[in-house]
């Protein structure tokens, strides 16, 4: 059984996961496939008198389910175990788990499957001891679509995994709107408050039976938030309060231009009721969720109020992760594009270089390519791969290039020796680890043909395209990649590239893949060139891209692209 430190719960880790279950406010534990608990919180740890480490690692049932006298459970009688195997929510409202003094805990429960990074499979136990009443009188039912106290904490506890799992804005408001429609309302409206403290309506949904529909002519732009409105959209938008609201709310004169909107807002949808809670996160007011009612007849009540406000301070976290990652990413994203340099124009020759961030990662890293001129008259071409994708990498990357051009421009020797001086330089005065890298030069030779020379320092090998399709991998002249200081000497490889050929160098991030091999991946490469050999130099590499890297690449790609005209 996988240790508890290496599981994940919706992509998260073990300390992630239980921070999650932290916020739900009644016992919380997770199962992994076996029905071994794999994350727990403190209210259960509190509940069943026992710590965490008597619960991790542990059969959930074989320690806890009893029956009403404390009597082992055959797995044959206990509900709980039926429903996880058979991998649905379920739901008990008395049931019988044993504390760690041996007495009988009455609990009420519900179980509902989570997905687990790396397809594993995943369950949520959400679990009440109920309190005897003090008294016999009758307690208030919650307004509207009634939910349990179980059903709430459930809630709570999706919409915190749910949220917390992506750092994509809109499809953490996606997931929100799932989560409470039809659920708690019929209807759904999220207004955000952009980095220039403007007010874009962003969502507005409404539920059609088991379909969500996006009602765009309700959404965009809203007037600004006014300083001193009393008014319920107003007060959540400045982060006051929470607020109930409904048509009459907004049938006198208005007092601002978004009170106008939200007269519109209860027109046009037929709203009767609506709940309207701020969007915050640690830092700022992002927002405002307002909740409405049209097909449920029960107006909302006070007492609705704080399982929305919690479930609009989750949203209010998740938005707020995704708005930094973003940033974050734009920022990695303009500082790789400045680290790698415009091609220099060629006569005879054409250029057509991209870069891919990795879809996963800090969208920064160690893949580069180059192309400059030099001053016997050839063109120097390199492309690369520093280990890492962070900054660091980006950093090396930057480093390794640079010295490159440098000994390139002023050492006139081959393409092996200018790469044995770079090995040996940046093992002494750069941090760069590991590095793979080809590098070669190339001129006009004869009757239209072009001659490169390179040497390749572990990557993978250049693929020549002639313009009828045929195509080869130029796996001559391959050494040991950078850093491993071995000394060896280098070798040299030459090659004529016939008119209209077409030349491209890459990273391994265009065929390699987790779930395939690197001949599959060679194979597809080689596949699709062939097939796009007729076409333009740019569209031939912009294709190329979006046919052959891999749907499941965690890794930034380079590739340089150079086509030999037709005589």
């Amino acid at each position: 059984m996988t240790g508890p430190e290496h599981t994940e719960v919706h992509g998260l880790s073990v300390p992630a996961a239980s921070a999650a279950l932290e916020a739900i406010g009644a016992g919380a534990y997770v199962v992994d496939e076996q029905g071994c608990i794999t994350a727990v919180n403190a209210r259960a740890e509190e509940l069943l008198g026992r710590p965490a480490a008597e619960l991790l690692g542990h059969d959930a049932h074989d320690l806890l389910h009893r029956g009403p006298q404390g009597q082992q459970l055959p797995r044959t009688q206990c509900a709980m175990r039926q429903a996880f195997h058979a991998g649905h929510t379920a739901q008990a409202d008395e049931d019988y788990f044993v504390h760690a003094d041996g007495s009988v805990l009455p609990v009420s429960w519900l179980i509902t499957p989570y997905g687990v990074g790396d397809h594993r499979a995943a369950t949520l136990v959400v679990f009440h001891v109920p309190e005897q009443p003090r008294d016999t009188g009758p307690r208030p039912e919650p307004a509207g679509r009634s939910l349990s106290e179980l059903q709430r904490l459930a809630l709570l506890a999706e919409t915190t995994t749910q949220l917390t799992s992506t750092l994509d804005a809109d499809e953490a408001l996606r997931r929100l709107v799932a989560l409470v429609v039809p659920r708690l309302a019929d209807w759904a409206v999220v207004d955000l408050i952009t980095e220039r403290d403007e007010v874009w309506r962003a969502v507005v949904i409404h539920a059609e039976g088991d379909t969500l529909v996006q009602r765009e002519d309700l959404q965009g732009p809203m007037p600004p938030i006014p300083e001193e409105s009393p008014m319920p959209l107003s007060r959540a938008l400045r982060g006051v309060s929470s607020t109930l609201a409904g048509p009459r709310t907004y049938q006198g004169t208005p007092d601002s231009g978004i009170a106008v909107e939200q007269a519109r807002l209860f027109s046009a949808t037929g709203m009767h009721s609506a709940a309207i809670a701020p969007i915050r996160s640690t830092r700022a007011v992002l927002g405002a969720l307002t909740l409405g009612r049209t097909e449920t007849p029960v107006a909302f009540a006070p007492m609705d109020l704080p399982l929305i406000e919690d479930i609009a301070r989750r949203a209010g976290l998740a938005l707020d992760n995704a708005r930094l990652y973003q940033r974050q990413r734009k920022v990695a994203e303009t500082m790789q594009n400045h680290l790698l340099p415009q091609m220099p124009g060629v006569a005879g020759l054409e250029m057509a270089v991209r870069y891919l961030p990795a879809p996963d990662a800090s969208h920064v890293g160690g893949d580069w390519y180059d192309a400059f001129p030099l001053p016997d008259a050839s063109t120097a071409l390199a492309i690369g791969d520093v280990v890492g994708h962070d900054l660091e990498a980006a950093a090396g990357m930057a480093q390794v290039r640079n010295m490159l051009r440098a000994y390139a421009w002023s050492q006139h020797e081959p393409p092996s020796r200018i790469v044995e001086r770079l090995d040996e330089a940046i093992q002494h005065i750069t941090d760069v680890a590991m590095a793979t890298m080809i590098f070669g030069r190339i001129e006009a030779a004869h009757d239209g043909h072009w001659r490169l020379s390179w040497t390749n320092a572990g990557h993978p090998p250049p693929l020549l395209i002639s313009r009828d399709g045929l195509t080869s991998y130029l796996t001559d002249g391959h050494g040991i990649l950078l850093g491993t200081q071995a000394g060896l000497r280098r070798p040299d490889a030459t090659a004529l590239l016939p008119p209209g050929s077409t030349l491209v160098l890459y990273t391994d991030g265009l065929i390699e893949a987790p779930v395939q091999s690197l001949d599959t991946g060679l194979n597809r490469l080689r596949r699709h060139a062939a097939a796009l050999a007729h076409r333009p130099l740019v569209p031939f590499t912009d294709q190329l891209l979006h046919r052959v890297r891999p749907a499941g690449n965690d890794d930034d790609v380079a590739l340089l692209a150079l086509r030999v005209p037709q005589n």
